[in-house]
């Protein structure tokens, strides 16, 4: 099973930023775009998991939900990876606030103890929007920094549990499912 740790953002919240984003849509851009329904925080990419393994992936969700209280965060920004010149990810972008970072901290030890690799890149918790097509040249994404900088959103992201995904690859992207999920502040 491909997996992930993540945060599921609520419908409302999804549909929020969907329409902060239209105008960016609209443009012709050669973006595949990411269906609302499936907009969340990845907070560890696990990869290709045997499902024997998934009760020590649920032990380290439940190691990290009994050192975190629920928290609010912010949506800030819109941004792209690794340069807006040539993109691969359009993303709006999360607040590292103290709690995120300490709860990120926490499930990179508890997962480390159940054998997964520590995360070496830095963190930026990010809702990825859509994925630019491969190969396209730079012209085409010449004005996508001033297009992200016309976007807003003003919104928080109340944090109240983890969830392990499930990504299912198939020609129209991926798909998820949750597989566990454990509620911050639980014994």
């Amino acid at each position: 099973m491909r997996l992930f740790v993540g945060i599921n953002i609520p419908k409302k919240q999804r549909t929020r930023i969907h329409r902060a984003v239209r105008d960016l849509r609209d443009e012709p851009l050669p973006v595949r775009w990411i269906d609302p329904d499936h907009f969340h925080v990845t907070l560890k990419f696990l990869g290709e998991v045997r499902k024997e393994r998934v009760p020590a992936i649920e032990e380290a969700l439940a190691y990290t939900a009994r050192e975190t209280r629920a928290f609010v965060t912010r949506f800030r920004g819109f941004g792209a990876f690794p340069t807006v010149r040539r993109p691969r990810v359009i993303w709006l972008g999360v607040e590292a606030t103290p709690e995120f970072r300490c709860m990120k901290q926490d499930l990179e030890w508890a997962l480390g103890q159940a054998g997964f690799e520590a995360e070496t890149r830095a963190f930026h918790p990010h809702v990825t929007l859509g994925r630019a097509e491969v190969g396209e040249g730079v012209g085409v994404f010449r004005d996508l920094d001033r297009m992200l900088a016309e976007l807003s959103l003003d919104d928080e992201l109340r944090v109240h549990s983890l969830d392990i995904m499930r990504s299912h690859l198939s020609r129209d992207g991926a798909h998820y499912s949750v597989i566990s999920s454990v509620r911050l502040g639980s014994p």
